[in-house]
């Protein structure tokens, strides 16, 4: 006999997560007392081996009390996430129910579903919840769920042309079928003679059993479709599209099947039949829908343009031979050889060869680079005219184009904060309907005395107030604008990143490698003997000699071979050429006093910010080189566009005051910060948010803390691979114009959403009204449910082709 006392539980519930950090007993002990401390814990075990956690609860524990008890002990537990592919869903309310089935599933931390690309993603505590968990929490909600496997874009447009033709083929039977249905209903109206043609052949009864036959079918085949959708949705009082289509269809079917078999059940002079509005509708929304499908698919067109890039096979280099192997098969060292015209199939490092190779599907940029051994070629470009051996680098989910495309992903099933607008009057908007809808149908029955305008009027209301176009209005447009910005080689990693941009007030740059090319280059020679100074640097891999070396070389020059060079460490280079001793360095390395030109030469590059180099010959100064970072030919374009579109530039560098002031007076830079450590950068970005929204343009390791300070963070794509991990918006080319290309791409796209938006929001203000009988009452006409299926549909293809204008922002050029 289980005797239970006031302080056991009546049922056991039980919890699983996995624990991170672990790394001894004592670790487990700690994360054991932690979850035994939390609220309603009856229980905890955690298992070092497995890094598993099992906690029983009485029922009140939830997942995020575990994490946090975990969390505050210094073990957090591991999340995970997942992305699901969905059908079914057609609307904004579809949207909202999605989403509140998977963020109810125990152990969720965010459920999030983009209703343009039919895909939820789904973060959660692992070990909390199964993958099959949320499959079945959206199918209990009424939509078909699966889970989307990585990389399977063929899955997936294959499944989106099955989408589209099943669309297109119900589209036309339904039209087929409605046709007739339509001739018969309202050819006697435009054609008096066909009217008494149809009385004397066949008969009123005769006419309205085969109108009731066809649409019963329209209903029943390609219209199915609603109902599969609509009645669960009904059934589980969380109506939605398909539910005023359900309920507007099968109000005038049934009202005119009434009509037709059982007129006697009907007021005196009420049997009057509908089925071409039922046939009708159901054809319209179809129609619609399909080339809403149609639409979508273009606006996802930039992720299967990415995925196309991916190379299935490559040419490996076996000893003396080649051979095709899987690109799957492929590993980090493996040689791979490339001829002309075929796409690279990995990430690598040139070993043979020089060619050609166009880039411009990963940067952006027109123009082919000239890449040769030892210069780094990315997977997914294209080879030129020559042949190279790449050495592979980086392989499968490592490579670029792999990380680009799953950014773009990302960004594309990113939720913006405006779309939270939309959520909150989804939440309400069906249920609202379908109360308008039965306060018009009583009202007009019951004041009107028209119990057939009564119906008209109620299926008027349901069709034409489908929210279809206010759960495209936003994810269409993140679509469409991300994917536009991955082929201007703007690459945004986070989607909420479009509607941040568009605000900024602030854009803050580093200097070097961001303002400037980030390698020395000559810029000034005062003296004589540039050849020889030139040929002793060439001996030395220091950037300021090699800046030498190329300048000399530039300017024609012919560089003797040194005798003998010895490096003086800080200092610089000495060594004899042509019986003459030489001594190239800093001011401290040369003995001599410099002539009055050299001197002058010296004062006006020092206070440019540039770098002074002395060159003495036999004890005597005879030279003087300058050496800077120049500046990017398009930086000052992107300067002044910035500032006539009213936004403040600033400056961070760590570079001296002199030097950063020299380049901002030279780009017109509103504020210079120089002298700054990495540490203090981030804390500049911060006090810059006062002045509003703060976007900050680096490449650096030392960038990256600024970078994720900023509202917005924008990395160089020629930057660290640190930097581009803390930024939002990263510039694959390293083009300084791309940021002026992302910030109108921003701009751009919100525009285009607030169109969405209010044309969504205005259309059902103005036409529930309207289809409600407004102007009725004024003694004008009554809006058919034909016309309201077909101001639906319209209003989803109009929102859809608004946001496929985005396809043709185009680049900023410096």
């Amino acid at each position: 006999m289980n005797i239970q006392t006031a302080d056991t539980p009546t049922h056991d519930h039980k919890l699983k997560l996995e624990v991170t950090k672990l790394s001894c007993a004592g670790c487990v002990r700690r994360a054991e007392t932690a979850l035994n401390g939390a609220g309603g814990v009856t229980g905890a075990l955690v298992n070092l081996a497995t890094r598993k956690a099992e906690v029983h609860h009485d029922g009140t524990l939830t997942a995020a009390q575990a994490a946090e008890a975990l969390a505050k002990a210094g073990y957090p537990a591991a999340k995970d996430d997942i992305t699901l592919d969905i059908d079914g869903a057609t609307c904004a309310s579809c949207s909202r129910r999605i989403e509140t089935a998977l963020n109810n599933v125990p152990g969720v931390i965010e459920g999030t579903f983009n209703l343009a690309n039919h895909r939820a993603r789904v973060r959660y505590y692992a070990g909390a919840v199964k993958p099959r968990d949320l499959t079945d929490a959206v199918r209990a909600a009424g939509y078909d769920a699966a889970i989307a496997e990585e990389g399977q874009e063929d899955t997936s447009l294959a499944r989106q042309q099955a989408e589209i033709a099943g669309l297109k083929r119900d589209t036309l039977i339904a039209g087929a079928l409605t046709l007739p249905v339509v001739i018969l209903a309202m050819g006697g109206h435009l054609i008096p003679a066909f009217h008494m043609w149809m009385m004397q052949t066949l008969g009123m009864t005769t006419v309205n059993v085969i109108q009731f036959a066809l649409t019963t079918i329209v209903l029943a085949w390609p219209g199915r479709r609603f109902f599969r959708a609509g009645l669960p949705a009904l059934r589980h009082l969380a109506p939605e599209m398909n539910a005023l289509v359900v309920v507007g269809t099968s109000a005038a079917w049934l009202y005119s099947t009434v009509a037709t078999f059982g007129p006697g059940l009907l007021p005196a002079g009420a049997a009057d039949v509908y089925f071409e509005a039922a046939a009708v509708i159901v054809t319209l929304i179809l129609a619609g829908r399909w080339m809403e499908a149609r639409a979508r698919g273009q606006a996802g067109a930039a992720i299967r343009a990415l995925a196309g890039l991916q190379v299935r096979e490559a040419r490996l280099r076996d000893g003396d031979s080649d051979r095709m192997v899987p690109v799957s098969e492929l590993s980090e060292g493996d040689e791979i050889i490339i001829r002309p015209g075929e796409r690279l199939p990995v990430d690598g490092e040139v070993i043979e060869g020089r060619s050609e190779v166009d880039e411009s599907m990963v940067t952006g940029e027109p123009i082919p680079a000239s890449r040769g051994e030892g210069d780094a070629v990315v997977g997914g470009t294209v080879n030129g005219t020559g042949v190279l051996v790449v050495r592979a680098t980086a392989t499968g989910e490592g490579t670029v184009l792999s990380q680009i495309l799953r950014a773009v992903e990302d960004a594309q099933g990113a939720k913006l904060p405006v779309q939270s607008l939309v959520d909150r009057i989804a939440g309400v908007f069906v249920p609202v309907v379908i109360g308008i809808a039965l306060a018009v149908f009583i009202g007009w029955w019951a004041f009107g005395g028209s119990l057939p305008m009564a119906v008209t009027a109620a299926v008027a209301v349901l069709v034409v107030a489908c929210p279809c176009a206010m759960g495209l209005a936003v994810p269409v447009s993140i679509m469409v604008g991300t994917g536009r910005g991955s082929e201007l080689g703007v690459l945004f990693r986070r989607g909420d990143a479009l509607q941040m941009l568009s605000g900024v007030k602030v854009v803050a740059f580093d200097k070097t490698g961001t303002l400037t090319k980030g390698r020395p280059v000559l810029t000034g020679v005062e003296g004589e003997d540039l050849a020889q100074i030139a040929g002793i640097e060439a001996q030395s891999e220091h950037a300021i000699a090699r800046a030498i070396v190329t300048g000399a070389q530039d300017r024609g020059l012919t560089l003797p071979k040194p005798q003998s060079v010895q490096a003086d460490a800080g200092l610089g280079l000495s060594g004899e050429v042509g019986g003459q001793t030489y001594r190239i360095g800093n001011r401290d390395y040369v003995t001599g006093v410099l002539p009055d030109a050299l001197a002058q030469a010296e004062a006006e590059w020092t206070s440019q910010g540039r770098t002074v180099v002395y060159a003495e010959r036999d004890g005597a100064v005879i030279a003087v080189l300058a050496v800077s970072d120049e500046v990017k030919p398009e930086a000052k374009t992107v300067i002044d566009a910035l500032h006539n579109a009213g936004r403040k530039v600033v400056m961070i560098t760590g570079d001296s005051q002199a030097a950063a002031t020299a380049v901002a007076q030279t780009l017109g830079i509103d504020e210079v910060r120089a002298g700054v450590k990495p540490t203090e950068k981030a804390g500049i970005v911060e006090a810059l948010a006062q002045q509003g929204r703060v976007a900050f343009a680096g490449d650096g390791i030392n960038d990256a803390p600024a970078l994720a300070a900023a509202d917005v963070g924008i990395a160089m794509g020629s930057g660290t691979d640190v930097a581009m991990d803390s930024a939002d918006v990263v510039l694959m080319s390293g083009d300084l114009s791309g940021v002026m290309s992302a910030i109108r791409l921003s701009e751009k796209t919100m525009a285009n959403i607030k169109q969405n938006l209010f044309w969504a929001f205005a259309y059902n203000v103005a036409l529930i009204p309207v289809a409600a009988g407004l102007l009725a009452l004024a003694g004008g006409p009554l809006l058919s449910p034909m016309l309201a299926s077909a101001a639906m549909a319209a209003s989803s293809i109009l929102v859809v082709g608004n946001a496929l204008r985005l396809k043709r922002v185009g680049a900023a050029r410096g």
